[in-house]
């Protein structure tokens, strides 16, 4: 797997939907739901040592020891304040954040270590959040209350020789994390607003605590490199882990091409989402017919560009929603119907990611 790509997720781009002023879409959703949602890369925090942003709300700053060990913490200084991000003069020396406004010394564990002229005092400590990191991205928690992880991020999936290199999109606008999350069940829009045909679930939606599955199957025609009309059958099963993360398995039958995506949301200030988009695809050596306009070039080739082709593909579904979500109320209890299928299901399955109180 070459890491160096996960670089690319540092600038995320806003939508091309219609911006409104905040005011203007009422959200009866909490606006922060518990669970792991992406902070930066690895190699973003190698190359730049100290980044800051917000993120679900908060002013938060990362940073790697020199041990490459990670942590994300509140941009808040404990002795007296300060903000800790590099725009106003924090710096990482000898793999500790350094405060600008008196120069205390945090570790990676977020504890002062030492002070310019005096014994650190063991009372200043930052406000740390529990990391994981896969593929080079780094996660952190975001718990109701402050409370620690109730669940952990699956592993890596295998990736043997066969498999790419992952390739990235973001983008940022104003919505929510329930609502990009929602897609993965909501059959009814991709036939309406993607144009998707014969779109059919394969079997039934499975919860299991924070973990939710999901598997459909639908008919796509698409123009290729602006040469021809081809028809694609294709089958996803997205796997769910909270509403930030969100792995799909994809197989498209008349090639074989097997495809993985991420679909990374996370919450900024409560009103815009940052949303990654990660692929990655299986090396087709023998495909099951001729792939037109690339059936031609070398195999690596060839899966370096269709997955870039994927990924284009992803970015257009997911602008024809944004100009839906930013501009959508959520609606509680909904209006379904029989086609809506699980998406009942699926708003129960939310409910434990926020305070109890809010969603009663």
């Amino acid at each position: 797997m070459n890491r160096n790509t996960t670089d690319r997720i540092a600038e995320p781009v806003a939508g091309k939907a219609a911006s409104r002023p905040a005011t203007d879409m009422p959200d009866r959703l909490p606006p922060f739901p518990e669970g792991w949602y992406l902070v930066t890369s690895r190699k973003i925090l190698l190359r730049e040592k100290l980044i800051e942003k917000m993120w679900m709300g908060e002013d938060i700053v990362a940073w790697c020891d020199e041990q490459d060990r990670v942590c994300v913490a509140d941009a808040v200084c404990p002795h007296m304040g300060s903000h800790l991000g590099p725009a106003v003069g924090g710096r990482i020396c000898n793999g500790r954040l350094v405060c600008p406004f008196h120069g205390f010394e945090f570790d990676s564990t977020g504890q002062c270590v030492a002070t310019p002229n005096a014994p650190a005092p063991k009372a200043a400590k930052l406000s740390v959040y529990e990391t994981q990191e896969l593929f080079g991205l780094v996660f952190a928690w975001y718990g109701i209350g402050g409370r620690p992880p109730q669940w952990h991020l699956p592993g890596e999936p295998p990736s043997d020789t066969d498999w790419g290199e992952l390739g990235f999109i973001n983008l940022r606008f104003r919505s929510h994390p329930q609502e990009t999350a929602e897609n993965s069940v909501d059959l009814g829009h991709l036939r309406y607003v993607h144009g998707y045909d014969n779109v059919n679930p394969v079997g039934s939606v499975e919860v299991e605590g924070a973990y939710l599955r999901s598997g459909f199957e639908f008919k796509r025609v698409r123009r290729i490199l602006g040469l021809t009309d081809m028809v694609y059958e294709v089958s996803a099963t997205a796997h769910l882990y909270g509403l930030g993360y969100s792995f799909v398995e994809i197989h498209e039958k008349t090639i074989d091409m097997h495809a993985r995506l991420w679909v990374l949301t996370t919450a900024v200030d409560g009103t815009h989402i940052d949303l990654v988009l990660a692929s990655q695809l299986q090396e087709i050596r023998k495909p099951r017919r001729f792939i037109s306009g690339l059936g031609f070039l070398p195999s690596k080739l060839r899966q370096r560009l269709m997955n870039r082709i994927l990924l284009a593909q992803q970015k257009r579904d997911v602008l024809q929603d944004v100009v839906i979500w930013e501009r959508k109320r959520f609606r509680t209890p909904p209006r379904l119907c029989k086609s809506d299928g699980p998406i009942g299901l699926f708003r129960r399955y939310c409910r434990q990611f926020y305070p109890v109180s809010s969603m009663d």
